[in-house]
């Protein structure tokens, strides 16, 4: 399926099988895909701009910084050493940090300036080796894994820098969600070129499967991506009122999800074996 770069540069780009069924993969990957991330609006990077839209998505926010505090907490409890990785601006570091032991790894410089600003006791690093082996009782994605196209060698290094029965917390969209089987070449989730790797349910599961070194363990529907998700979604459509239709039919997806577990979004709790 071919699909626009919507969001900043309009060029087309492919997603094509791999070996795995459920999972595809961006081609071509630009040599230079830094550029593509060079916009104040793309949304893990961007200040407060104090705006309507901004206070709206600050509001939601919170009520996914709880979903994912929640899951460290009922986990792992609380006081452990957490590296979130592709950090951002620092939102979920500032949220938890105090009450574990953070680190931050972000490599947009403007984005890790920030974040170091915001947060007062994270330790952000520039490489992973900063980190001892068997140190850390939980690494942290939030819809960063899907941007890595070398995943075999990170999941190793993140292998390595685990304590035994540490987790590998990995939230990634769901391509046959409700809203991605709708939205199709339009569905704001495919986000090509900076989404590399695209996971159906199956597929992520699939995917770890064949690694004997990690367990899933679980797996968590992350229900308001589906409203953010559809409505950005009408919107390149060019739908009038696209915010109403984009709720409408977030409103639908997980309403099937229910059913099915095919959430927009999932986050997959995994455990070092």
């Amino acid at each position: 399926m071919k699909i626009k770069d919507h969001f900043l540069s309009g060029e087309i780009f492919e997603i094509v099988e791999t070996d795995t069924k459920g999972v595809y993969k961006t081609s071509p990957i630009p040599e230079n895909i830094d550029k593509y991330y060079e916009s104040k609006d793309y949304i893990s990077h961007h200040q407060d701009s104090g705006g309507l839209k901004e206070k709206i998505y600050k509001f939601l926010q919170k009520f996914n910084l709880r979903f994912k505090k929640n899951i460290l907490a009922k986990e792992l409890g609380v006081h452990k050493k957490v590296l979130d990785y592709g950090c951002g601006v620092g939102e979920f570091l500032k949220f938890i940090e105090n009450q574990y032991d953070t680190f931050g790894f972000e490599p947009n410089e403007s984005a890790r300036n920030f974040a170091e600003q915001k947060t007062k006791n994270t330790k952000f690093i520039s490489d992973l080796n900063e980190i001892e082996n068997e140190s850390l009782d939980a690494i942290t994605l939030w819809h960063v894994f899907e941007h890595i196209e070398n995943q075999e060698e990170i999941l190793n290094i993140f292998h390595n820098k685990l304590k035994n029965s540490g987790l590998l917390i990995i939230a990634v969209p769901n391509h046959t969600s409700f809203d991605g089987r709708k939205y199709r070449e339009f569905w704001a989730a495919y986000d090509v070129p900076r989404h590399i790797l695209h996971f159906s349910k199956k597929g992520m599961e699939d995917f770890i499967s064949k690694h004997p070194s990690w367990k899933l363990q679980k797996i968590k529907p992350m229900r308001l991506d589906s409203f953010y998700i559809s409505m950005l979604s009408e919107k390149y459509k060019k739908s009038h009122l696209f915010w109403l239709k984009g709720f409408f039919f977030g409103a639908i997806s997980n309403f099937k999800a229910a059913k099915t577990g095919e959430f927009s979004s999932l986050t997959y709790i995994i455990e070092k074996v």
